[in-house]
């Protein structure tokens, strides 16, 4: 899992971005699916908790650690519906963490699909989005 400070940037960035184009579901968040299946996104975030970037502080706490860590943001269209829409709204996700440095998190490079194709889960499909980030400490 993610730092918290990890964490709070991520959902901060979409509910400030995002504006409402879809739902957006985050891990182990209640979310009531429609009985007619619509769009909406899920979430996961997760970190390597830390690297050690330098040396030399005279206490080994005080060198800079750096987090590596992930954005899972899948994108959940009904089933037999096509994959565009699904990679419209990844697109539009990826490019709310392009180029962005908020707080100590900085947002690195991204892909749709990661080389996978969708998948099916009861009657939706997912096409998921990669946001790779650092955060330094």
């Amino acid at each position: 899992m993610a730092s918290p400070e990890a964490f709070d940037v991520v959902v901060q960035q979409i509910a400030d971005q995002w504006g409402g184009l879809t739902d957006v579901v985050f891990e182990n968040d209640p979310y009531e699916l429609p009985d007619t299946p619509t769009e909406f996104v899920y979430v996961e975030i997760f970190g390597d908790f830390f690297d050690q970037v330098s040396i030399g502080a005279e206490l080994r706490d005080d060198n800079l650690w750096r987090e590596a860590g992930q954005v899972y943001l899948h994108v959940m269209t009904p089933n037999n519906t096509g994959s565009r829409r699904a990679r419209v709204l990844a697109k539009q996700l990826v490019g709310l963490f392009r180029g962005q440095d908020i707080d100590s998190v900085t947002f690195r490079d991204a892909s749709i699909g990661a080389g996978d194709p969708g998948r099916t889960f009861a009657n939706y499909y997912a096409m998921t989005a990669t946001v790779n980030f650092e955060r330094d400490e």
